[in-house]
């Protein structure tokens, strides 16, 4: 597979489960600390990555979990679910994310703990925090990983998710499943690729726990990466407003998911098939899963996601467009 390490890849993989006890760890001292809501700060791509995990955990519990925006939620008015009852959680791999950083700080200052995921403990980030996971490792499924270990056994503790110990024993499959996805998109990703990347304006369509990834692929990878003009839009709202900008010649990209809202992807695919010629429908239930179970399936599919399009459709959109994804004009290269 192009420009993909795969020791490095299952290295990387064991070190995230590795972590897996010291993310217990904090969740039952955590749970023990209590809270009245949870609070989890992201922006852009972490925002994108914390979104699956919210939604599903919305399922179990009745807790409140509010999603945040870091820099909204500095200069919202109205805060009054932040509390010193919050447990607030936030993440940055990086560590030095300014809104980010701004936003736990905001929290300090206001006598809030802050817990939260950066590379290691040297980051500005790990330094302000009251809670640190450290996540060295590059790839959002390891995000996604340890995200899920920590949502869950929370809710665990509470009695809302009792199937955590064996799901969290099957994670320790994720990796080599992942890789065997990978190879088995790898043509695909190619040929969409070398039929796509190249075109003036695509569509990216997905729904409940694939949103984020949606997202993600959109604009942190095609926009901030590849400078291609992308749009992403829910299942839900396609249908107002997106829909009159569907042609012939006009590239749909739609991520199927497995939960709840895939009657809603449906709904697109079918309107899609009777006006476009270029319609991509990738759909995380036609990959097999070994060694987990089906009732997880729902938990990994933005995992599967992230495997096959942000790792892989991204290498061959590189080769495609000549454009390197690590080069950028203006992210991060100087203050905005």
């Amino acid at each position: 597979m192009r420009n993909f390490n795969l020791d490095k890849y299952l290295a990387d993989g064991k070190t995230a489960y590795g972590k897996r006890s010291d993310i217990e760890a904090l969740a039952d001292k955590l749970t023990q600390r209590g809270f009245k809501n949870i609070v989890i700060i992201g922006i852009g791509g972490t925002w994108a990555e914390w979104s699956p995990v919210v939604h599903v955990m919305r399922h179990y519990t009745d807790v409140p979990i509010y999603l945040e925006n870091a820099a909204e939620l500095c200069i919202k008015n109205d805060k009054r679910f932040l509390t010193k009852d919050s447990l607030v959680i936030t993440a940055s791999a990086s560590g030095d994310t300014k809104e980010i950083l701004e936003a736990t700080m905001m929290c300090k200052q206001m006598g809030i703990e802050v817990a939260g995921f950066s590379k290691d403990t040297e980051t500005l980030l790990a330094k302000e925090l009251d809670y640190l996971i450290a996540n060295p490792c590059g790839d959002c499924e390891d995000s996604y990983l340890m995200f899920f270990l920590l949502g869950l056994r929370l809710l665990y503790n509470r009695g809302e998710f009792p199937d955590y110990v064996k799901f969290a024993d099957q994670m320790a499959n994720l990796h080599t499943n992942l890789v065997r996805i990978r190879e088995e998109f790898e043509p695909r990703a190619a040929e969409i690729a070398k039929n796509y990347a190249k075109e003036p304006y695509s569509i990216f369509v997905g729904s409940g726990t694939l949103w984020g990834e949606t997202y993600l692929f959109s604009m942190c990878i095609l926009e901030e990466m590849q400078w291609v003009r992308t749009k992403s839009v829910t299942s839900a709202e396609f249908f107002h407003g997106t829909l009159e900008l569907v042609e012939k010649d006009v590239p749909v990209f739609l991520f199927k998911g497995e939960d709840e809202y895939r009657v809603l992807d449906e709904r697109v695919e079918r309107f899609c098939k009777t006006i476009t010629d270029k319609l991509t429908v990738i759909d995380t239930k036609e990959y097999k899963l070994d060694g987990i179970d089906d009732d997880f399936r729902i938990i990994c599919s933005p995992m599967i996601l992230t495997a096959i399009v942000t790792e892989r459709l991204a290498a061959h959109y590189e080769l495609t467009t000549g454009h390197s994804l690590k080069f950028r004009r203006y992210y991060r290269q100087f203050d905005y």
